[in-house]
């Protein structure tokens, strides 16, 4: 018989994680599962690699690997419409960047994916594009455009502008474009710890959505309470927040395909099945 041991979940500190976390922390279930905090990349791998049993991936690292993994129902991390926090500044309209340089942030490859997406088939340009660190001076020393995700995207919304640069919203120039919602992460389990340990997945799911829930009623609180070590105030945050789309619902799944019908052609990821992903229903 196996032994029952603490289901191993994984956590990214990133503001954008933390409303599903916040209520976990407020009602004690974390007693009830060993909290691995790290980046995106090594959650990921830890994951996939079975070093980890539950937790949040990014959406092109789920479709690399969705044979082995299955989603959470209702939980994600995206937008229906501007995410704030995932942006393209550049120096000149996006149909002008054909054969420009064009910065790429390393932290996120859904992120780096969709803006490459929207570039070659909205935009219509073929953009040279290069590695940089996260930092919008460094990445504009050297080309006409970059892509910002995360604090440096959020500060970069409301610093370039005043810098005569343009800042395009990659969540809403998704929704414009398709009339979907944009996915940039999901919450999975392995497959085989979801076929060994149902009732364990069923707890910590369950315990996930009440956490999101229990933040989003109270989000001027939580807001409150990250302005406290976020170099951001506490309306920016709470503003940030609800912009932001914590559910993973019939329109999010049709989002997701949509996004992962795109991505095979352009950039030869795995297709999605026919029926689309699959999910734990245990």
């Amino acid at each position: 018989m196996t032994e029952l041991r603490r289901p191993r979940v994984g956590h990214i500190q990133f503001l954008n994680c933390l409303p599903i976390y916040w209520g976990l922390m407020r009602s004690g279930a974390l007693i009830d599962v060993d909290l691995h905090k790290d980046s995106p990349e090594r959650l990921s791998a830890a994951l996939v690699g079975g070093d980890l049993d539950i937790g949040p991936i990014p959406l092109v690292e789920y479709l690399k690997h969705a044979d082995e993994l299955l989603l959470l129902s209702d939980l994600a991390v995206g937008s229906d419409g501007p995410v704030l926090s995932v942006n393209i500044v550049s120096t000149r309209p996006l149909d002008e960047l054909d054969g420009a340089k064009v910065a790429l942030s390393s932290t996120s490859r859904t992120s780096v994916l969709l803006a490459r997406m929207l570039l070659a088939n909205r935009y219509g340009v073929d953009p040279e594009y290069f590695s940089c660190p996260p930092d919008l001076t460094t990445m504009l020393l050297e080309a006409e455009a970059g892509v910002l995700i995360g604090d440096v995207a959020l500060r970069a919304l409301y610093e370039a502008p005043g810098r005569g640069l343009s800042v395009t919203d990659l969540g809403q120039a998704w929704r414009e474009w398709t009339g979907l919602p944009m996915v940039f992460a999901v919450w999975a389990v392995r497959r085989d710890f979801a076929a060994e340990h149902p009732g364990l997945v069923k707890g910590v799911h369950e315990a996930f959505l009440r956490s999101r829930d229990l933040c989003l009623a109270e989000l001027d609180e939580a807001a409150e309470a990250a302005a406290r070590w976020e170099p951001f105030d506490a309306a920016t945050l709470a503003t940030y927040f609800r912009a932001l789309d914590f559910s993973l619902g019939e329109r999010q799944v049709a989002g997701l395909r949509e996004f992962a019908r795109r991505a095979a052609a352009l950039d030869g990821l795995p297709a999605l099945p026919a029926d689309g992903p699959a999910f734990f229903t245990g």
